[in-house]
Formats: C-alpha cells, structure tokens, sequence
C-alpha cells in the first residue's frame, strides 16, 4: 500500500485524529524537548524532524525556540505543516524527502526526530537501515536521535484486529469518530491498517478509509538495526517516564573521539 498517498489523503484532516491536535503538539514538544536538553544540554538545537506529517512535533519543538527543519514523504502534509507554522509565527522550512535519501550535507544537525511510529512503515532490512544510515549521516559527531513506535512487543502477543475509537468534539459540537482495523499478514509481522474516519456532515456522517502497510518490529530489533548504522547509546525511553504517548529510543551518532559506550 502506497505511503505517500496515505498521509496525502489524510494531509488535510489528519489533526482529526487527535481530541485536541494544539494541546497534543504542545504535549509532545515538551517530552521531546525534555530529551533533547538531557542528552545534548539546554538549546536551542538545530533539529530535523525526517517525518513531520502536518507538524506535530515540529511546531511543538520549534515552538519552544529549537530551528527545526521538517521533511516527509507526503509533499501535501509537509506543505500543510508550513502553513501551520505561518499560522503560529512560527519559522518551519520544510521539504518532501524520503528518510531513505535526505537532502541535506553530512552533520547538519544536532537532532533528528522519526516519530509518531514512522520507521515501520518500511517494509524490508534494507530499507530501515538506508533510513537509519541517512540519519546518521546527517547527524553531527555526538548527536542525538529520538525514534518513536508503537510498543511491539505487546502488540505481537495481543495481535489486535482493531483500535478503539477516538472521537474528536469541535468547538461547534460537532463530532469526528476515528478508528482503525488492522490486517495481520502471513509473515506475523507485517499488517495493514484500514484508518477510518467518520465526518459529521449535518445530520449523517461522510465516511472516510485510508490504508497503510506497517512492519510491527520490536524494540530490541529496533535498536539492533540503529546500532547495524553505526548508532550508539541505544536505550529506550517508556512513556511512563517522557510524558510522550509513544515509547522513544534515543541514540548517538559516536562523537569526535571515535568513543562508542553501547
């Protein structure tokens, strides 16, 4: 199923999703910055944010002074999160870029954020690991990445069919209704996902079916793959402990002296 075309269908009501979308970016934001400031010192940090969807956690990292640049396969949803940080007076330069190919020259950042369980949807070896060597060519000596999937570990024992509905009230009252079902593949890995949206459209509701392909890796595999690229300090984050609704790996590119204390 096509990536980029998912997060193009869903570019303009992807905020949706969410209870509170501003509350949310703001929430996120704050752990992820929260992380940044404990692995690299305080700020502000230059950070790109390899999938930024319609802004997330750029606005909320930029929000709090970080110059955050944001890339995404979606050219639509990258160009709604630009609008979005307009909107906030915010500075968000953005760019369509696959992780697998970034266009930036080697050490042009202190961060680099994967999250909102981004990875996953590459689907081979090769893949994730063009993606996690690309990040680490574009992280200056010592910086830092902050990685978030799904906890699938849980998620392979349980292998749920579905998501609970989550339903997002407009200041009007209006209601969205959003939930998910999930296909589990052959392999025991690998799933598609059915988004479904439910828009209120005055006394009825227009419905609205997206569908991606994800590979559930766990967190051990995860981390196996970033130090395969040459990462280090692999440890991963729970959200008990970050405040973020996701589990976070952070990891280092080694810093000048060659050192790497994995």
């Amino acid at each position: 199923m096509d990536t980029r075309g998912f997060y193009d269908g869903l570019a303009d009501r992807y905020d949706l999703i969410y209870a509170d979308w501003d509350a949310s970016v703001t929430r996120q934001g704050r752990a992820l910055d929260a992380l940044l400031t404990a692995a690299l010192g305080p700020g502000p940090h230059t950070v790109l944010d390899n999938a930024c969807g319609i802004g997330t956690q750029s606005l909320g990292l930029s929000a709090l002074g970080h110059k955050v640049t944001g890339t995404d396969l979606s050219p639509l949803s990258a160009a709604r999160a630009a609008r979005e940080a307009a909107r906030r007076g915010l500075a968000l330069p953005v760019a369509a870029a696959d992780m697998r190919a970034l266009p930036f020259a080697d050490a042009s950042f202190d961060a680099v954020v994967c999250a909102d369980n981004a990875l996953p949807h590459l689907l081979t070896a090769r893949d994730v690991c063009a993606a996690l060597a690309e990040t680490l060519r574009v992280l200056r000596p010592g910086g830092l990445l902050l990685l978030s999937t799904r906890p699938y570990g849980d998620l392979l024992r349980a292998r749920p069919q579905s998501e609970a509905p989550h339903v997002r009230t407009d200041p009007d009252g209006r209601r969205t209704i959003t939930f998910q079902l999930w296909h589990w593949h052959a392999d025991g890995e690998r799933y598609d996902l059915e988004l479904f949206q439910l828009l209120p459209a005055g006394d009825t509701w227009t419905p609205r079916t997206s569908r991606a392909t994800y590979w559930a890796l766990t967190q051990e595999r995860t981390a196996e793959f970033a130090r395969e690229a040459g990462l280090r300090d692999t440890v991963w984050h729970a959200p008990a402990d970050t405040g973020f609704h996701q589990p976070v790996l952070t990891a280092r590119r080694p810093g000048p002296t060659g050192q790497d204390d994995a």
